[in-house]
């Protein structure tokens, strides 16, 4: 029966790593979507500008972790019209 437990076990982290696994194809796979949908950088920057102009120059927890995604969604932009424009 002890023979038996760490097969078990085995076969629990096999499963774990291949669902890892899965999500990092699944995320991969939204990623690339994400850059292909990627918004211009003015309106995204337009989009930062009005969180802070609703914040009245302090940002609430769940207003920082949109920020920090709109930081990033802007620089991919500039970094897209860069590649555009080379």
């Amino acid at each position: 029966m002890s023979a038996s437990s760490p097969a078990s076990s085995d076969d629990r982290v096999t499963d774990r790593a291949d669902a890892a696994a899965d999500g990092g194809a699944a995320a991969a796979a939204a990623a690339a979507a994400a850059a292909a949908a990627v918004r211009s950088a003015a309106v995204v920057n337009a989009e930062i500008r009005a969180l802070w102009g609703r914040a009245g120059g302090a940002l609430s927890p769940a207003e920082q972790e949109h920020y920090q995604r709109l930081l990033v969604e802007w620089a991919a932009a500039v970094r897209a019209d860069v590649v555009e424009a080379a």
